[in-house]
């Protein structure tokens, strides 16, 4: 029996390190070729990291969270033969560079759904069960799970390596009637549930990206808002038509193709809020092609796919193409091709409505379009109250770069746009 030592690869894309999503494995389990060990998060998505041998686990290194750079022991196995034990090295410090090796093949995440729950579940064997105070090893879906079903796996013996709890353990505690609640008590003639339990849960992966980015965002761009409301009943009455005559295979249409529309003919008079601006050289890139990113809410965070070449699409090609890009990010299989290169961005709170946001702008970008819910008012018209289809525009913008009137400008022109949805196709 030998050793086999595994660094962290380069993934390529000029990444030199990745912070750690997830191990799936753990000391003690035995693993084959190509199976995935480790979800890895890097400036440019997150991979999963499949096991380069047969052998059993017997060193990882790292907790979810931690970030690993490339070239360091991230894995250690025992394998049949000599294993490559000159590869073993303790991790670097911070002044050494790790020397990098070829990556394996890796593959960018999917989102996992949770396995599903039989109607009886057999227990599984072996099951441990954890000293006070010690924390339970799960990973994301079963812990989603177990707060889905209001289970605290402080309760739940896992059967796992270190008391890992399972899909299976899991179900095993659910189908023999176990609780992780305290005490309940009648109130009013029914049954509450008295909790006390606490989960302390690590910023790490996307959130903690999204974290950065906000902070990187809201801490040095000087956001100022503007706001609108838009008259969209004839538009309504457009999508309607449209809708109800479309062709074969186009997707039903929502407000969102219009809006993207009409933001191609405005931002094309207004070429300042279509630009990227670069911190440490001072330079503001003005783009004549209008990629519009659309942002995406997923369960496993906030996402930005990007539209690419809407000026050079209509508006079924637009609608087709935001929905292929937003299906797949939130299925987990948008590349990165397809979550980058964005201009301008919008984000919709859709059915949450709202009257007004201020949203964070989508940094290098200068500018940013909220979009609320459409819904039926009464407003005056002609001095008469009438009830009209209305909806609400939230934007902010970059103060460095786009003034006060240029902002106001651009969102001026597209509810123009949409209360005469004729000239978005003139």
């Amino acid at each position: 029996m030998g050793t086999f030592a595994f660094k962290m690869p380069d993934i390529g894309e000029g990444v030199v390190e990745g912070e750690v999503v997830e191990w799936m494995v753990a000391v003690g389990d035995t693993v084959k070729e190509d199976d995935p060990i480790l979800s890895v998060m890097t400036d440019k998505a997150t991979v999963e990291i499949p096991s380069p041998v047969d052998g059993k686990v017997t060193r990882v290194v790292g907790e979810a969270g931690d970030i690993l750079p490339v070239g360091v022991v991230c894995i250690e196995f025992e394998v049949d033969g000599a294993g490559n034990t000159s590869a073993t090295e303790e991790l670097p410090s911070k002044k050494e560079a790790p020397a990098k090796e070829k990556a394996p093949a890796v593959k960018e995440e999917v989102a996992k759904a949770p396995a599903p729950t039989p109607a009886a579940a057999p227990a599984p064997a072996a099951a441990v069960a954890r000293a006070p105070g010690t924390k339970a090893l799960a990973s994301p879906a079963v812990r989603q799970r177990a707060r889905e079903a209001n289970i605290s796996l402080d309760h739940v013996a896992g059967s796992g390596p270190a008391g890992r709890i399972s899909h299976a353990d899991l179900d095993a505690h659910i189908a023999g009637g176990a609780s992780g609640a305290s005490r309940a008590a009648p109130i009013g003639g029914r049954a509450r549930v008295e909790l006390n339990g606490t989960e302390a849960i690590k910023v790490i992966g996307l959130r903690r990206k999204i974290a950065d980015s906000m902070i990187a965002s809201y801490s040095t761009i000087p956001h100022f808002s503007y706001f609108e409301e838009v008259d969209v009943t004839a538009l309504e009455d457009l999508r309607q038509h449209l809708n109800a005559t479309r062709p074969e295979g186009a997707p039903k249409l929502t407000y969102l193709p219009f809006i993207m529309q009409s933001l191609v003919k405005a931002l094309a008079k207004s070429p300042e809020c279509n630009a990227l601006y670069d911190d440490d050289a001072n330079v503001v890139t003005r783009h004549e092609a209008i990629n519009l990113g659309i942002a995406t809410q997923t369960d496993r965070g906030l996402f930005v796919p990007v539209v690419k070449h809407v000026e050079a699409m209509d508006i079924w090609q637009s609608a087709s193409e935001m929905v292929r890009v937003t299906t797949a990010t939130r299925d987990g299989k948008a590349g990165v091709d397809d979550l980058s290169g964005s201009t301008f961005t919008i984000t919709s709170l859709g059915r949450l409505g709202g009257l007004g946001a201020t949203p964070i702008i989508n940094k290098p970008e200068v500018g940013i379009l909220g979009v609320h819910n459409a819904t039926d008012r009464a407003v005056v018209r002609n001095g008469a109250v009438v009830i009209r289809r209305m909806m609400n525009l939230s934007s902010s913008w970059d103060h460095r770069v786009v003034d006060g009137h240029d902002g106001a400008t651009l969102v001026q022109l597209v509810k123009t746009y949409l209360e005469n949805p004729a000239t978005i196709f003139m």
